[in-house]
C-alpha cells in the first residue's frame, strides 16, 4: 500500500471516530437537562399538563408518564438526578477513550472492539433491564437502536484498520 493510500485510510478512520466520539458527548450531555428535554418532547407531543385526554398506552401516555415520574421525583429526591449526572459522566469518558484510535488507529483497535462488545451489550440491557423496569417495548426498541446505530462508525472503523494493517 502506498503513503497515499494509508493517508486515506487513516483520514477515513478518524473522521468515523470523530462522529462516534460526538455522539457519546451529544449522548451523554442529553443526560443532564432531562426535565427540560421531556418537557419539550411532551409539548411536541401535545402533552402539556399530565396525561389528561391521552390515549392509555400511546406514545404520548408514555412521555406524559415519564415527565411527571422526572417531575416528581425531582421534587421530592433530587439527589436521584446524580445517577443520570454519572451516567452523563460516563459517557463523556468512553468518548475521551475513542482519543486512542483517533490519533492511532491501528495500535489502538482493542478500543473499536470495546466499543462493538459495548454497542452490543445495548441490545440485552434494553430488553432485559427494560422489561424489568417496565419500560414499553417500542421505547426498548428505540434504546437499542443507540447500539446498533453505534456499531456502524466502528464496524466501518475496523475494516478499514485491517486495510491499513494488510498494506503494511
Amino acid at each position: 500500500m502506498n503513503t497515499i493510500d494509508r493517508q486515506v485510510l487513516l483520514r477515513r478512520v478518524r473522521i468515523w471516530m470523530v462522529i462516534f466520539i460526538v455522539g457519546l458527548v451529544v449522548s451523554g450531555l442529553t443526560a443532564f437537562p432531562l426535565e427540560t428535554e421531556v418537557t419539550a418532547l411532551a409539548w411536541g407531543f401535545g402533552v402539556q399538563d399530565g396525561t389528561a385526554g391521552v390515549q392509555q398506552g400511546s406514545l404520548p401516555d408514555w412521555v406524559a408518564k415519564v415527565r411527571e415520574g422526572i417531575f416528581e421525583t425531582n421534587r421530592k429526591y433530587p439527589f436521584m438526578a446524580y445517577g443520570t449526572d454519572w451516567l452523563a459522566f460516563a459517557h463523556l469518558v468512553i468518548g475521551v477513550a475513542f482519543i486512542g484510535p483517533l490519533i492511532d488507529p491501528v495500535r489502538n483497535k482493542w478500543v473499536i472492539t470495546f466499543g462493538m462488545i459495548a454497542c452490543a451489550g445495548v441490545v440485552p440491557l434494553a430488553m432485559i433491564a427494560g422489561q424489568v423496569r417496565g419500560i414499553p417495548f417500542s421505547w426498548r426498541v428505540l434504546d437499542c437502536a443507540f447500539g446498533f446505530f453505534g456499531v456502524i462508525p466502528l464496524l466501518i472503523c475496523r475494516r478499514y484498520i485491517q486495510q491499513i494493517e494488510r498494506g503494511s
